[in-house]
């Protein structure tokens, strides 16, 4: 079944961008909208029904946004009261969740993924995490992850190896059930101390998927953002 509740993490301080774009990464303008409507649009096309907003800094700005420009939208928001990193985000976030089925996506990466087959491929497995995973020609800035052959995931490989490979794109399915049952601190990183500690022990998977994907978490890349994505929005919806 494909989950109808969506975790969008946007606690970030975004100080690389900070030379670019003064606020919440999330609001970075792209052609005259924030990037957070592309995002919430996509996943609204998806089926997603609920959004659930992980919010620190910049918190009241976004929020702003979302009463002023999208007063329909299902929408609560978590605001961490100190740095949770994305692990302990996550954890908080989950609360809000109903379901035990959730999607979660960083606030700074847009990443068309197929959500319906995704969600099938994650419940055939029993999977705890299905991580989508984005081919890419040069995997330095984001490290790489390979697979066994049945799908589960077998290693990440750390950042700075520039080759040709599959990168974790930053959306995931989760086992709401299974993944609060581990014991976690209240501040932890979802990347390295959850999906890196615990490959041996918990199913985690990992989805290819071929769709346009960009991460604004620099200024060349939100440069990129602001030409390629009007282009490609306005060509989707002829």
């Amino acid at each position: 079944m494909t989950p109808r509740e969506i975790i969008i993490l946007a606690g970030g301080l975004g100080t690389r961008l900070s030379s670019t774009h003064q606020g919440p990464k999330c609001l970075a303008k792209i052609d005259d909208r924030p990037f957070l409507f592309f995002l919430i649009n996509y996943y609204r096309g998806q089926g997603l029904q609920k959004f659930i907003f992980s919010l620190g800094y910049g918190h009241a700005e976004v929020e702003a946004y979302l009463q002023t420009s999208l007063p329909d939208l299902d929408y609560e928001l978590i605001i961490e009261e100190e740095q949770l990193d994305t692990g302990g985000a996550i954890a908080v976030a989950m609360k809000a969740v109903q379901e035990n089925t959730v999607l979660v996506v960083n606030g700074d990466t847009y990443f068309r993924i197929s959500l319906s087959p995704m969600a099938g491929f994650h419940h055939m497995c029993g999977a705890e995490c299905s991580i989508a995973l984005k081919e890419i020609d040069n995997t330095e800035r984001y490290g790489s992850v390979k697979l066994n052959t049945d799908y589960s995931v077998e290693t990440f490989t750390e950042k700075g190896i520039r080759d040709t490979g599959f990168i974790n794109g930053g959306a995931y399915l989760l086992n709401k059930r299974l993944f609060l049952s581990h014991e976690f601190p209240v501040k932890f990183s979802f990347e390295k101390d959850y999906l890196q500690q615990y490959i041996k022990r918990a199913r985690i998977f990992g989805v290819k998927q071929n769709g346009y994907f960009i991460d604004i978490g620099i200024p060349e890349d939100l440069e990129r953002a602001q030409q390629e994505m009007p282009a490609y929005e306005s060509k989707l919806d002829k």
